[in-house]
């Protein structure tokens, strides 16, 4: 059905992929979705909403789209499963999956913006400009290895952080009532995606920045069975010894301690120039050497023993733990690394999809806004994970380029978009019967255009 309403025609597999995905919604509007997919490929310029459907081919029917997005935005724990499941069916995962927790801002402007307020600008750029106005998304993704490029994270869902103050100017006819801090949301994201993997049979770590590493979200994740936590310590962070273990028969009464009497800084032991050890680990996607110390130690946050590995560079001392005492210090350091992925998410989102541009002012539609520019990134990565780099791009043009740099989301997208023009121009000059010279005129501007 989508194909009928929609200017281009998109390949077999995608086609089956959005309305898959669109399935989550009701029967009567849920063909709009693969629409709106399709537009958002094919938009240029200013990405909003307008220019998505002008893409597609439906600008006329604006209305109803923009309607559409509202009801997309309180859908989206139901689709975000779906986009899960198909990644589950599609890639091989292996038995231990990543989930990534960040969160990122988007500029909006205006003050009938609803959600959107003050926030703190993580990325001041040259005019060092420490807030900003705008939404705050805390978002989960899955880190997977590319057996060819490296690691690639693949954006699964993101819930708007609302400042309680800000709460009272939305409409309680929107039903945005519960306020909810960014540790709890990152802890609700978890508590969705945990679950649809156990039963997956994955074993599932997250990975963490400092600004998460705190009791609320801690203890909260950690009661989900067999999760481990990866994550960075603060120079400060309260680490005490690990109780000595004591002999049943002569335990008195009453509890067995779980943290140890003895406070431990990690200033001190970083700034200790003995029992510096080297590992080789791939990190950032290359292999290196680093320099590190590890020990046991408890921390209240965590609830119990943790592995503590403190890494020398030549700009500093990091300190990451791990909720698995029994890990390894290589995959420690390879795990957290990997939480780069959502950094190069966040800026492909913003960049390459207009991730902010959208002109929306329901809540409900800048959350659905926000998601489908994460699904859009995730259905590409997904699209042309199997295809070899020749397919996707051809820097026989660029001389001055790398040629074993690994494509980019960019040219992913752009590879998707030549796929479907490819079978447009097919489709016509074999009901047609077009010159050579305009199909070859068609593929030189499609070159030039892409």
């Amino acid at each position: 059905m989508a194909s009928s309403k929609c200017r281009w025609k998109p390949p077999e597999q995608w086609d089956d992929w959005s309305e898959w995905i669109a399935a989550g919604l009701h029967a009567r509007h849920r063909w709009r979705l693969p629409v709106l997919l399709v537009g958002m490929l094919f938009a240029e310029g200013r990405r909003t909403v307008t220019t998505w459907l002008r893409a597609a081919g439906v600008a006329d029917d604006f209305q109803s789209f923009y309607y559409h997005l509202s009801a997309i935005g309180r859908k989206i724990e139901p689709l975000a499963t779906r986009m899960l499941s198909l990644i589950l069916r599609i890639l091989p995962l292996g038995d231990r999956v990543l989930l990534v927790i960040d969160d990122s801002p988007t500029k909006r402007y205006g003050p009938k913006v609803e959600g959107a307020d003050v926030h703190h600008n993580p990325t001041p750029g040259p005019a060092d400009q420490p807030f900003l106005y705008g939404h705050v998304w805390v978002t989960i993704s899955l880190a997977l290895r590319h057996p060819k490029w490296g690691p690639i994270g693949l954006p699964l869902r993101a819930m708007l952080y609302v400042r309680r103050k800000t709460m009272a100017v939305i409409p309680k006819s929107r039903g945005w009532f519960r306020f909810a801090t960014k540790l709890q949301l990152a802890a609700r994201l978890v508590e969705w995606a945990a679950p649809i993997l156990k039963k997956a049979g994955k074993t599932v770590w997250v990975v963490i920045d400092g600004g998460y590493t705190k009791g609320p979200f801690l203890r909260r994740v950690l009661k989900i069975p067999r999760l481990v936590v990866v994550g960075r310590l603060r120079h400060d962070a309260a680490l005490f010894d690990v109780p000595e273990r004591i002999d049943p028969r002569r335990r008195r009464r009453g509890r067995p301690r779980i943290y140890g009497k003895r406070r431990l800084s990690l200033a001190k032991r970083a700034g200790q120039r003995r029992g510096w050890r080297e590992i080789e680990a791939t990190v950032y996607g290359r292999a290196s050497v680093k320099r590190y110390k590890t020990f046991l130690a408890t921390y209240r946050p965590v609830g119990g023993v943790i592995r503590v590995v403190i890494v020398k560079e030549d700009h500093g001392w990091f300190a990451f733990f791990c909720t698995d005492a029994g890990a390894m210090v290589k995959e420690i350091l390879e795990t957290f690394a990997d939480r780069s992925t959502i950094e190069q998410d966040f800026h492909d989102v913003k960049e390459v999809w207009g991730a902010g541009q959208q002109q929306v002012r329901n809540i409900w539609s800048n959350l659905a806004v926000f998601n489908l520019n994460l699904w859009m990134h995730t259905l590409v990565e997904l699209w042309a994970w199997h295809r070899p780099r020749s397919e996707i791009c051809d820097r026989n043009d660029s001389p001055w380029d790398d040629p074993t740099r690994r494509p980019s989301h960019t040219d992913r997208r752009k590879s998707l978009r030549r796929e479907i023009l490819r079978a447009e121009l097919k489709s016509l000059a074999e009901k047609w019967h077009l010159p050579r010279k305009i199909i070859a005129l068609a593929k030189n501007l499609m070159t030039l255009g892409l």
